[in-house]
């Protein structure tokens, strides 16, 4: 809406929510709330409901944590496990189905960096399959393997023609797709986790579109993981000044001239003005928070926690930490 960049169905949903004033057509929520998170489900049922939110018809799923900025062991440990949980509701995964992980990111940019880091601490096992595969199926082991190729800077090629080699070679029942995602609220920056089944297209929050990763690009389903690291500056300085406009209107004096006009401003000329204002000085500016390093390192743990319980029926979450670690 407006041009604001959001990768995440549950802000899409809010903006226009919130621009209609009513419910959505096609568009199915549920919520479940906790003391430490909040887990929302968005379904998009009709293709009303997709081009209202800018989304393809699926699942989208959306466990927000607060205190996951604040590196609480607890909470991360609970958002583990019930990420894995939805994880196993979503996809269909049987004992034998082979799953191919997908780092996507570059690993030398610290905000682009949490699907190599995830694909660090999976665990890998397609490999054993060949030798000791009777093993594996009596302690509840899936064959799992994992690639992380990097960008388009740094191989030259379009990171969608190499999974897609790899799928053709390998021929995974499933691929788990994790990247890095745009927010349009800083408060959900490093604190939101989205699965969707969807699939995913690289790039795409900041501007830069790649070829998606879907089911019907790769012949196999995609499901698509994502934790959104960076706020694009010109929303977050129109919510800024939305803010100061909501203030100044419930001080003015109500029918006067100046509260008419500023009750009264067009949203979308006035994203578009500061668009324009501050692209000569800084275009295309991504914000992320300073302590980024440290919350790309445990997110990755959260998340690859939650794919080693879902994709290994015999892990637990003490055997994921001691992996882990």
């Amino acid at each position: 809406m407006f041009g604001i960049r959001t990768d995440l169905a549950i802000e899409a949903h809010e903006m226009v929510k919130t621009h209609k004033q009513q419910e959505i057509p096609g568009v199915e929520v549920d919520v479940d709330e906790s003391k430490n998170m909040k887990i929302t489900r968005v379904k998009i049922t009709t293709d009303e409901g997709a081009k209202a939110l800018g989304k393809p018809r699926g699942n989208y799923i959306t466990i927000e944590a607060k205190k996951l900025r604040k590196n609480d062991v607890k909470v991360r440990e609970e958002v583990s496990k019930n990420f894995a949980r939805e994880i196993k509701n979503t996809v269909d995964l049987k004992p034998n189905t082979s799953v191919l992980v997908v780092g996507l990111g570059n690993w030398n940019v610290t905000p682009d960096a949490l699907g190599p880091r995830v694909v660090h601490n999976v665990m890998v096992t397609r490999h054993l399959v060949d030798y000791v595969p009777r093993q594996l199926e009596e302690e509840g082991v899936r064959p799992i393997s994992a690639l992380s190729p990097g960008v388009m800077g740094l191989t030259g090629l379009e990171t969608g023609e190499i999974i897609k080699g790899v799928v053709n070679e390998t021929k995974p029942d499933v691929v788990f797709a994790i990247d890095a995602l745009a927010a349009r609220r800083m408060e959900r920056v490093c604190t939101t986790i989205q699965l969707a089944d969807t699939g995913i297209h690289p790039g795409s929050g900041v501007g830069s579109r790649r070829m998606g990763l879907t089911q019907q690009t790769l012949g196999v389903p995609v499901i698509a993981i994502g934790v959104p690291t960076v706020v694009d500056a010109a929303t977050m300085a129109n919510d800024a000044i939305d803010l100061m406009i909501d203030t100044m209107s419930r001080q003015a004096q109500k029918g006067s001239e100046f509260y008419k006009m500023i009750r009264n401003v067009d949203k979308r000329e006035k994203y578009m003005l500061i668009k324009e204002v501050i692209s000569p000085f800084i275009d295309n500016l991504m914000v992320t928070p300073k302590e980024i390093d440290e919350l790309i390192k445990n997110l990755a743990v959260v998340i690859a926690g939650a794919l080693n319980i879902a994709l290994h029926s015999g892990v637990t979450y003490d055997d994921v930490t001691r992996y882990i670690q």
